[in-house]
């Protein structure tokens, strides 16, 4: 991995999609799909590959002009965060969908489940070889693939009969990718796993085991994402994590939350001693950008209670449902006020 500076700076994974790709107003509308919709693309399924690659180009130019020093994808070739990865799956029946309750309590289509879990083939190597590729050799690079409980969460079983089965039935799959996305050149893999938060029994039940197979045997530096929900469309913020200290044991490296909008009391960071933070300084519920003096001020509040050697500064959660100019003013808000308290501290 390059060399990264005190308070070096992150996307959580995904960056505003342009209008000219897909369907924004459609994809504002509704939950993030657990299955494809392919009918979002506005572009030809003969010309889909290069306007993604073209996409991703220009994602990763808006993270590098903005300052960050760890960059992303911009997760450009996705409908959602984990529908691409969960229906690249054998075990899964395509044309017929089942349903199961979001974190909202909605009914969603989401995959069925018919038969045993399992990665035919890697589904992200060529992201991550197109972002080494594009992305400048003194950034870091990091890709993002769907955590095994929350895919878990988002499907229904027709198969196994046992969460926890159908949990870690995920995690070895997702294992496999994570193995070669580091052999594809990823510095950092991040799992997305936001049902610990809004499910967080399960999450103790079973959640945490997938968690562990899902790492197994990785010797990369790994994050995990765990929020409460996109802004865009979870408009409530709990005071507090319900599902947080459980992670200190685990195996991953770096824990990715969010503190803007929600006003997290940063004390409960001091229950993950040995973790790097993610910590999320982007309020992504408004369309107004902060100033690098408000972002500092976040990155402030944290420092009581986590070394600054132990912290990236992200946004909250994904840029994806905000308009690109809001996306990256916020963006180049955020590498301003790291720059700031970067510069207090050296």
């Amino acid at each position: 991995m390059p060399q990264l500076p005190l308070l070096p700076t992150s996307l959580v994974g995904s960056y505003a999609q342009p209008e000219w790709l897909i369907d924004r107003k459609a994809l504002s509308g509704i939950f993030p799909p657990r299955t494809r919709m392919k009918g979002l693309w506005r572009v030809p399924d003969e010309y889909l590959e290069q306007a993604w690659d073209d996409a991703t180009v220009y994602a990763i130019a808006e993270q590098e002009r903005a300052g960050l020093d760890i960059v992303t994808d911009g997760e450009m070739r996705r409908e959602s965060y984990s529908n691409r990865f969960a229906t690249a799956l054998d075990g899964v029946d395509l044309d017929n969908h089942g349903t199961a309750l979001d974190r909202s309590g909605e009914p969603v289509p989401v995959p069925r489940v018919t038969g045993p879990i399992k990665r035919r083939h890697a589904v992200q190597v060529r992201d991550v070889q197109f972002l080494r590729e594009h992305a400048s050799p003194d950034k870091a690079i990091k890709i993002t693939v769907p955590g095994p409980f929350t895919m878990s969460q988002q499907a229904q079983d027709d198969y196994y009969g046992d969460g926890e089965a159908l949990a870690v039935a995920y995690a070895a799959a997702v294992n496999e990718e994570i193995k070669d996305l580091f052999a594809a050149g990823a510095d950092v893999v991040q799992l997305d796993e936001p049902y610990m938060q809004a499910r967080p029994d399960k999450a103790r039940m079973y959640g945490l085991k997938a968690l562990e197979r899902a790492l197994e045997g990785v010797t990369g530096t790994t994050a995990l994402h765990i929020c409460f929900g996109y802004a865009h469309l979870i408009h409530e913020r709990p005071e507090g994590y319900n599902f947080l200290p459980e992670l200190a044991d685990s195996e991953v490296k770096q824990i990715s939350i969010e503190t803007a909008q929600s006003d997290l009391d940063c004390a409960i960071l001091e229950s993950l001693p040995g973790k790097t933070i993610i910590l999320g300084v982007l309020d992504l519920s408004t369309h107004a950008v902060e100033e690098p003096e408000i972002v500092a001020a976040r990155i402030r509040k944290a420092l009581p209670h986590v070394d600054a050697r132990r912290i990236i500064v992200a946004p909250d959660c994904g840029l994806k449902y905000l308009p690109r100019e809001v996306a990256f003013g916020k963006m180049k808000a955020m590498a301003d006020g790291a720059k700031i308290v970067r510069a207090e501290l050296n």
